[in-house]
């Protein structure tokens, strides 16, 4: 099978630099990161990739059964990862990614030696001694609206994941992105991502991490950000001055700059 062409990979930046690999989040594609790309380009090899059912993937390669588990997603990294034989490479992570990240980290470890959660939640779901953002009843109305009518859901849940309500461009982008994925895929997507509860998943995560939240975010709140903070030890918690879920849009600058300091680090 050919990788590249299946997730649509696309390298740039410095042959001989440190990798980061960037992974979008549901509903997006790697034009996402466009915004940041050219600065960690500079220093970096870039490596860009569409999971199997999003942008410019290969959609004949979409199965339901693989992709109604992270572990699916997961699986997309690692195969992008030893198709470009890459070792050690910083895994950056959007949304849902996060989680998809630190399953690629334990699946291949030499592939992958930093992590990059950027707005991360391990799950979405409230409970007695955790706050998600969302009881349980919203998560299924959400997902009820979506499987109702996924054109109409997107257009009203795009402007609230992005926040920024003054710059209604950033919420149509979002909204155009969504609509632009096929909404069988979508349906199994955000069942995947709202669903699943990757808390337990954390604690295997051994290599450095950084843990970029937002300021203002309606989807993962900052006590979600703390959470994911204290429960990896190797990890730092870097709050943006920003609003929404998708600072790479929102707050390009200051999401770039958190990424090279994190960078600096490493070395």
């Amino acid at each position: 099978m050919d990788i590249r062409r299946r997730n649509n990979v696309n390298v740039i930046g410095q042959d001989d630099a440190p990798v980061l690999l960037l992974a979008h989040g549901f509903g997006c594609d790697q034009n996402m990161w466009r915004l940041v790309v050219p600065a960690l380009a500079r220093r970096y090899r870039v490596v860009l990739f569409d999971y199997v059912g999003s942008g410019g993937s290969d959609l004949s390669a979409w199965s339901e059964e693989r992709y109604s588990s992270l572990d699916g997603y997961a699986q997309d990294v690692v195969d992008v990862c030893e198709e470009l034989d890459l070792r050690q490479a910083v895994f950056v992570g959007h949304s849902v990614s996060s989680m998809v990240g630190v399953l690629a980290a334990r699946s291949a470890p030499e592939r992958i030696g930093a992590l990059v959660m950027v707005t991360p939640s391990p799950c979405y779901i409230d409970d007695e001694s955790y706050r998600g953002g969302f009881s349980a009843e919203d998560i299924e109305e959400l997902l009820g609206s979506l499987e109702a009518n996924y054109l109409g859901w997107s257009s009203a849940m795009a402007p609230v994941i992005m926040g920024n309500p003054d710059r209604p461009e950033l919420g149509q982008e979002l909204t155009n992105s969504f609509c632009a994925t096929d909404p069988d895929i979508a349906r199994v997507f955000a069942r995947t991502t709202f669903l699943t509860d990757s808390r337990e998943d954390l604690k295997s995560v051994s290599v450095p991490t950084l843990v970029l939240e937002c300021d203002q975010d309606a989807i993962a709140p900052r006590e979600v950000g703390a959470y994911v903070h204290a429960t990896i030890p190797s990890s730092r918690l870097v709050t943006l001055d920003a609003t929404g879920h998708c600072p790479q849009l929102s707050a390009p600058e200051a999401t770039t700059a958190a990424i090279l300091d994190f960078m600096e680090s490493l070395r």
